[in-house]
């Protein structure tokens, strides 16, 4: 039976905020699509993390598309550079993937208007986060209007609205969110560099400011930790 729903995308990494954005989608009322990248990443753990949740979610579809940008590099996670794990200073660190959520947008506009779906979720973060430019209000804002004026559904005065849930969260606001909706915070994955017994890290960025995030809020994340 198909659902009377009204369909949106989400993109879906298999981190904590983009499993936290499709929840937010689902209990706003859409059937929820979700798309996930493998772009070459170090790892494919976050790609079969996106598989589970969006299992465990019952999501109405989840679409794997492949993308390698280690053709291009430039990052510690598609080139051979090391993942700092230093702490998160104040520029912007290696690990930010050159146009990384430009391209991923425009890809999931193209999945949504293909699908005729006029909501897309995206899990950016603009408070407890790397620094990485394209997690920033105005960057979504910007696209907003560039899809607008780039797809049919914008120039026949149908739009699509960028969802981002989670962009004027602090990660332990984040934390309680995922608590909030019943999710698990182990189906979700964080870390840029995994041991070789498949464990996070702990020291990355993406492993600190998730630890932190959960320390603030008083809420043990049930994800098992290298350090």
């Amino acid at each position: 039976m198909l659902s009377s729903k009204s369909p949106a995308i989400v993109l879906l990494s298999g981190g904590l905020d983009s499993m936290v954005s499709a929840a937010r989608a689902l209990e706003d009322g859409f059937a929820v699509h979700a798309l996930t990248v493998n772009y070459g990443q170090r790892h494919r753990v976050e790609l079969n993390r996106a598989k589970m949740i969006a299992t465990k979610l019952k999501l109405a579809s989840h679409t794997e598309i492949a993308l390698d940008l280690r053709a291009f590099g430039g990052s510690a996670l598609t080139d051979e550079i090391d993942v700092p794990k230093d702490g998160v200073g104040d520029e912007i660190p290696v690990t930010y993937v050159p146009a990384r959520n430009l391209v991923f947008l425009a890809l999931t506009t193209a999945c949504a208007e293909a699908k005729s779906a006029r909501d897309i979720f995206i899990g950016v973060n603009a408070l407890d986060y790397s620094g990485y430019p394209d997690c920033r209000p105005e960057f979504i804002e910007s696209f907003a209007e560039s899809a607008r004026l780039g797809t049919k559904a914008g120039v026949e005065g149908t739009p699509l609205t960028i969802h981002a849930p989670l962009q004027h969260m602090t990660k332990a606001d984040i934390a309680k969110e995922c608590v909030r909706l019943g999710l698990d915070p182990s189906w979700s994955w964080s870390c840029y560099d995994p041991t070789a017994k498949g464990l996070p890290c702990g020291e990355c960025d993406s492993c600190r400011l998730r630890k932190k995030g959960f320390a603030e809020a008083g809420i043990v994340d049930s994800t098992a930790y290298a350090q």
